[in-house]
């Protein structure tokens, strides 16, 4: 589904305000890096600057329509003069930067603008990367390259030097969970779980559509609520489900930070701020085990599991580790 620029500016505000103000006062730069974490937006981001540089019929002059016929062809993928490159395999290649280079000495098909995005810049080889340097260093004045970068340390410095780098900044946990529930229709409850443990919009999406994801939550909640009923049974949860289903080391500190929410959201609900709760579904029943403990008791108990975080990454045992982090979240 294509974003609107309001859309994009709403995920972006910095960079596409920049943006807006490049094609507003007419200063398009001849390159552009597009840098920042998987999941941000930039690919979305580039293809609406490329509308916006052919778009027939501009909103303010600025914002492209959609709907015209340059709009349109870019959303199908088949504008003669707007060119992607990505890797072949691992990296992209000279040999693909050089029929970049001649599919741009020529003419324009409609008009002489010509517009280029390289996926993953940095992956680009030596040889392909001097080949793209000295395309930039001689630019045309209506040709416009988008490099796209989630490690923009491993470019030349060349190159940097000669584009306007773009910073995308992580999305907020609102835009995850509003993505997720308007554009993917995945249920209230779920997406704000999902939008606390990723700011990725198409590994949200995946998260909240695994099996396993569903299985994680549905233990983690069953280990709080065996805490805080039948605490003799901790251990045995531990060793019956956790530890089977959270084998790795990034799924248990996925199943940590689970349960990290979990006595947030005790908090939350503690400090009279309930519309900042993450176990939406699980509301009534925490609001109640917010009336049986302390503030203090709370906080200390997310400290035990932020102390547990802190030692899974020094390799020590899982099952001593949750065994550990049961006993103390028991005496609490």
């Amino acid at each position: 589904m294509q974003k609107t620029w309001e859309e994009l500016y709403q995920q972006q505000p910095i960079v596409m305000k920049m943006i807006e103000n490049s094609f507003r006062k007419k200063r398009v730069a001849h390159a552009y890096i597009l840098e920042g974490a998987k999941g941000t937006g930039k690919k979305a981001i580039s293809l609406s600057f490329a509308k916006a540089y052919f778009c027939l019929e501009p909103e303010d002059g600025i914002r492209p329509c959609l709907m015209c016929n340059n709009c349109r062809r870019i959303d199908s993928g088949n504008h003669p003069d707007l060119h992607l490159i990505e890797p072949d395999g691992l990296s992209i290649k000279k040999g693909q930067i050089q029929e970049l280079q001649e599919e741009f000495s020529k003419t324009g098909v409609e008009s002489n603008r010509k517009l280029y995005i390289i996926e993953h810049a940095d992956r680009m080889t030596t040889n392909a990367a001097n080949s793209l340097l000295k395309f930039l260093e001689e630019p045309n004045s209506q040709t416009v390259a988008l490099l796209i970068t989630e490690q923009v340390h491993r470019m030349l410095d060349t190159i940097q030097s000669r584009c306007q780098s773009l910073s995308f900044k992580p999305l907020s946990a609102n835009i995850v969970k509003n993505y997720l529930i308007k554009e993917k229709a995945v249920s209230g409850g779920l997406a704000s779980i999902v939008s606390q443990v990723t700011n990725d919009l198409d590994e949200a999406y995946q998260m909240s559509q695994d099996e396993w994801f569903g299985q994680s939550r549905a233990i983690v909640l069953q280990l709080n609520e065996v805490l805080n009923t039948r605490p003799v049974d901790a251990l045995f949860l531990i060793q019956d489900k956790w530890l089977p289903h959270f084998k790795e080391k990034a799924q248990l500190d996925l199943g940590l930070s689970l349960l990290l929410l979990l006595y947030r959201d005790l908090i939350q609900i503690q400090i009279g701020d309930e519309d900042n709760v993450v176990y939406t579904d699980q509301i009534d029943v925490l609001r109640q085990r917010a009336l049986q403990t302390s503030s203090s008791r709370v906080s200390q108990q997310i400290a035990f599991i932020l102390e547990a975080k802190k030692r899974l990454n020094t390799n020590m045992n899982p099952h001593l580790l949750m065994e550990q982090l049961v006993l103390k979240l028991q005496e609490g």
